[in-house]
C-alpha cells in the first residue's frame, strides 16, 4: 500500500464503547464508527477492513486491542498519553472528536506520537503476578499499620517485628488489646501466607520460564522480584542503542527545562513502568542500607550522600537505582561476569 492510498484510522477507547473515525491520506474523513469495546465486535468490524495504520492511546485496554488489530493485519500505533495532549486539554472534548484528533495525528507523523510496544500477553499475564503480589504487601502494611495506630490510642504499643513476622508474634501477646484485634491478625496471617506462596511461583519463573533473570542476580540487592520485573518490563533489550537509555525509559532521568542561561535543577520524569521504579528504588534502598554489601553502587551512592545538602539521602537513592537500572541492562546484554568492586575496568579489559 502507497502513502497515497494509505487509510489511518483513530480509535478513541472507553469501558463501553469504542469511537472510530477513518480517513485518507489527504484528511478527508472516509466514516465514523461506533462499536463495543470487546475482541468479537472490533473483529467483526475490522477484520474485513482494508490493512491501515490505526492509532490508539495506551490504556487499559491497548495491550489485548493492539494485538487483535496486529494479527488482522494493520499497522498499530499506540500513542505515548504525554504526546496526545491536544485531546486532553481541548476546550471541545468528546469521543467522536478524540478519535478524529487521534486519525489526524497519525496522518502527520507517527514519531511524534513516541509509539509504545506492548509486551506479550504471556509476560503481561506473568508481571500480573508480580503486580498481585505487591498489592497484597501493600494491603498487609496497611493492616499492620491500622493495628498499631489503634493500640497507641489506648494507651499501649504493639512489640517491635517485621511484617513477616507479624502475625506470629502478636499470637504471643496476651489478651485481646481492643475489639476486633484477632480478626486483623488472622487476616495478616493470611496476607503473609499468600505473599509466601506467589514468592514461591516467582521463583519458578524465574528459574524455569526467564534464564536471563538469573544473570541479573548477581548484584547484591536484586532479587527474583527485581530480575523478573526487569525482564518482564524490558522485554526487548536490543531496542535500547545503549543501557544508558533504559534509566530515562524507567522515568529515572531528571527533568530538563533549559531556557537560556538557566539550567534549573528539576525531579526525575517518573515516566514509564512506576511499578518497576519501585521495585529499583526499594534495591537502592537496600544497596546504600546498614546491610548492604562494599560494591562501587553503594560507594558511588555514599559519596552523594557526603556531598550533603538538602534531601541528599534522597538523590543517592535515585541515583543508584539509575545506575543499577544501567548495570542489569549491561549484564543481561553481554552476559558478562558481575564485579562488585572495579566493575568499568574489569568490563572493559
Amino acid at each position: 500500500m502507497t502513502d497515497k492510498s494509505r487509510v489511518i484510522i483513530g480509535l478513541d477507547v472507553s469501558d463501553r464503547f469504542t469511537y472510530g473515525c477513518t480517513i485518507d491520506a489527504d484528511g478527508m474523513r472516509l466514516e465514523e464508527f461506533r462499536v463495543r469495546t470487546r475482541e468479537d465486535a472490533l473483529r467483526q468490524k475490522l477484520a474485513q477492513a482494508v490493512p491501515a495504520r490505526i492509532v490508539i492511546e495506551a490504556g487499559a485496554h491497548s495491550p489485548w486491542m493492539s494485538r487483535l488489530l496486529h494479527g488482522l493485519g494493520h499497522e498499530v500505533i499506540v500513542a505515548h498519553p504525554s504526546r496526545v495532549g491536544l485531546i486532553a486539554k481541548g476546550d471541545r472534548k468528546s469521543d467522536r472528536r478524540d478519535a478524529v484528533q487521534l486519525a489526524r495525528l497519525g496522518r502527520a507523523d507517527p514519531e511524534l506520537l513516541a509509539p509504545i510496544q506492548h509486551r506479550s500477553e504471556q509476560a503481561q499475564k506473568d508481571l500480573m503476578l508480580l503486580r498481585v503480589r505487591d498489592g497484597l504487601v501493600r494491603a498487609r502494611t496497611q493492616l499492620i499499620s491500622q493495628a498499631r495506630g489503634l493500640t497507641k490510642v489506648l494507651g499501649a504499643r504493639l512489640p517491635r517485628c517485621s511484617a513477616r513476622g507479624f502475625a506470629r508474634r502478636m499470637n504471643q501477646v496476651p489478651g485481646d488489646l481492643f475489639p476486633g484485634f484477632e480478626h486483623l491478625v488472622s487476616l495478616v496471617e493470611k496476607l503473609t501466607e499468600h505473599i509466601h506462596d506467589l514468592d514461591r511461583k516467582i521463583e519458578a519463573l524465574c528459574n524455569d520460564r526467564y534464564p536471563a533473570a538469573g544473570a541479573l542476580r548477581q548484584v547484591p540487592g536484586v532479587g527474583p522480584i527485581t530480575a523478573v520485573g526487569f525482564v518482564l518490563t524490558i522485554d526487548n533489550p536490543r531496542r535500547f542503542k545503549t543501557s544508558r537509555r533504559v534509566g530515562a525509559y524507567l522515568g529515572l532521568h531528571p527533568r530538563q527545562r533549559d531556557s537560556g542561561d538557566r539550567s534549573p535543577s528539576l525531579g526525575i520524569t517518573k515516566a514509564g513502568n512506576s511499578f518497576m521504579r519501585k521495585v529499583l528504588v526499594q534495591a537502592a534502598q537496600h544497596i546504600l542500607g546498614p546491610f548492604g554489601p562494599d560494591t562501587d553502587l553503594r560507594r558511588y551512592g555514599l559519596r552523594i550522600v557526603q556531598q550533603g545538602g538538602r534531601a541528599a539521602k534522597r538523590r543517592a537513592v535515585i541515583a543508584v537505582a539509575r545506575k543499577l537500572s544501567v548495570l542489569l541492562h549491561r549484564l543481561w546484554t553481554t552476559g558478562e561476569r558481575y564485579q562488585p568492586i572495579g566493575y568499568g575496568p574489569c568490563a572493559a579489559a
